[in-house]
């Protein structure tokens, strides 16, 4: 038990060194730098949603300086191929088959523009997530650890994009809305990209490191009513359900799933372990609640009609 704490503490400091390093080049945006942070402790994938010009791409980039891993991006289009992501076997000089990874063999990927590419290739992606394995040729080949997907979207220019199905929006951990950034963030962004010094980032942690603070957070006591707080609350996004909460049935056609209350312990467990604290409470599973929800429960025709949003809804069912 001592060591754990040693060890929290560690990754403590080690989380405030992060965003330290990390906000040299990105401006504002903290909150969804602390759910790429809890989602990568967490063992978990990201998909980040946002407008074109929010450094969506930028963010990845500089959270992959940071760390001591293999970053790569893949830049979703219509044409690309399952192969193209997997990589493919050729035959080499000597009359031989050999496989030639593809990008997925890395820690880091950001899919870019994730809705951009048929559901072939998203669901060649979906195995990679959930399995962090892949099959090419007849054989399964593990992929690199720790691996995470950190995922862009652009949520407006909806023309020639394929909607990521329900089952691949489920292995994101975290679905993350960016928003204009305010007045003086935008002053010190424009200040900062328009001269010629761009600064080089400081590696801080390695794979390794990662992988122990992994195990270290799966090995937090978590308090039983704090377990049953977050089943409960997925349990209320359930319409037709004994624990469904009124508004739910009002206003959904389905709720979140298991996986949701799994995310909500796993990511309490992280956001107290980054904060110092030995064990998560109540105020660490609604910390990390909305992100975790939003992207699981589908309102229907009635909320669409009387304009009511998710994140309302969401705000509701944790009071």
């Amino acid at each position: 038990m001592e060591e754990q704490t040693k060890q929290i503490d560690r990754l403590k400091e080690t989380y405030g060194r992060l965003k330290q390093e990390i906000s040299r080049k990105i401006v504002g945006q903290d909150k969804v730098i602390d759910k790429i942070l809890v989602s990568i402790f967490s063992n978990g994938h990201c998909l980040l949603i946002g407008v074109p010009g929010l450094a969506k791409t930028l963010m990845v980039t500089a959270v992959s300086e940071v760390l001591d891993l293999k970053y790569n991006r893949i830049q979703f289009t219509p044409d690309l191929m399952p192969s193209d992501i997997i990589g493919t076997e050729i035959l080499d000089t000597s009359k031989e088959f050999r496989f030639i990874q593809g990008p997925l063999f890395a820690n880091i990927i950001l899919a870019d523009e994730i809705n951009r590419t048929p559901p072939k290739t998203q669901s060649a992606l979906l195995e990679a997530m959930q399995e962090r394995e892949v099959t090419a040729a007849g054989t399964t080949r593990r992929l690199y650890q720790p691996f995470f997907v950190l995922a862009t979207q652009n949520p407006i220019e909806q023309e020639g994009t394929y909607p990521l199905p329900e089952a691949q929006l489920d292995r994101f951990m975290f679905s993350v809305v960016l928003d204009y950034p305010a007045l003086e963030e935008e002053i010190a962004i424009v200040e900062s990209t328009t001269g010629q010094q761009q600064p080089k980032l400081e590696k801080i942690l390695s794979g390794e490191d990662i992988l122990n603070y992994q195990a270290v957070i799966r090995e937090i006591p978590v308090p039983r009513h704090i377990t049953e707080y977050a089943v409960k609350l997925a349990a209320k996004t359930r319409p037709r359900q004994p624990l469904a909460h009124p508004l739910a049935n009002q206003y959904l056609n389905w709720g979140a799933g298991p996986r949701a209350s799994q995310f909500l312990i796993s990511g309490a467990k992280t956001n107290a372990a980054l904060n110092g604290k030995y064990a998560p409470d109540i105020e660490d599973v609604k910390c990390v609640a909305e992100s975790i929800l939003r992207h699981r429960i589908f309102k229907n025709y009635k909320a669409e009609a009387e304009h009511i949003r998710v994140e309302d809804l969401i705000q509701e069912f944790i009071k």
